[in-house]
């Protein structure tokens, strides 16, 4: 046997060998991190950015105004919920009238899941409806007339409470 009969047996090809392979698996693993990176950035919409950020701030002003002539009336609200009945009970107190409501429970983050649901206080003001299971979340409780001249809005905890009581403040 001969000296170049035995080189030709021992060379083996560099893709034979783990290091070039534990060499490149550095960079391969960094593209594949930068491709789900990119498909989670591109996947959903980000909803806490606002487009026309000037437009909503001046709107600020007309709702802090239906604030004020939720005060001037002396409005309070109560809301509780049983999960195990499905139902969601609420109590308006200081209105004269008994016109329907708007109720909305706005989710933290995602606006596909907010709800609206058009409410009508009887007489003293209660109100009962069907809502099915709600996220663990923290809900911004909104509710207002239909003529939306004021409103009462509050944050609520579910299911850590159960209730939640929001009255207007004066200022």
């Amino acid at each position: 046997m001969t000296i170049s009969d035995a080189l030709d047996h021992q060379i083996t090809p560099w893709y034979g060998h783990r290091w070039p392979w534990l060499l490149m698996l550095g960079p391969f693993t960094v593209v594949v991190a930068g491709l789900v990176t990119m498909w989670v950035s591109f996947s959903g919409a980000d909803a806490l950015v606002v487009d026309d950020y000037y437009k909503q701030g001046k709107a600020i002003n007309q709702d802090l105004r239906r604030d004020r002539v939720a005060a001037t009336l002396g409005l309070a609200f109560s809301l509780r919920y049983d999960p195990a009945a499905g139902i969601l009970k609420g109590q308006m107190r200081g209105l004269t009238n008994s016109s329907p409501l708007t109720l909305m429970l706005i989710h933290p983050t995602v606006p596909l899941k907010d709800k609206r649901i058009i409410v009508k206080p009887g007489s003293q003001g209660e109100f009962s409806v069907a809502l099915p299971m709600l996220e663990r979340a923290r809900w911004q409780v909104q509710i207002e007339d239909a003529a939306r001249s004021w409103r009462l809005q509050g944050n609520w905890r579910w299911p850590q409470e159960n209730t939640v009581n929001i009255s207007a403040l004066q200022h």
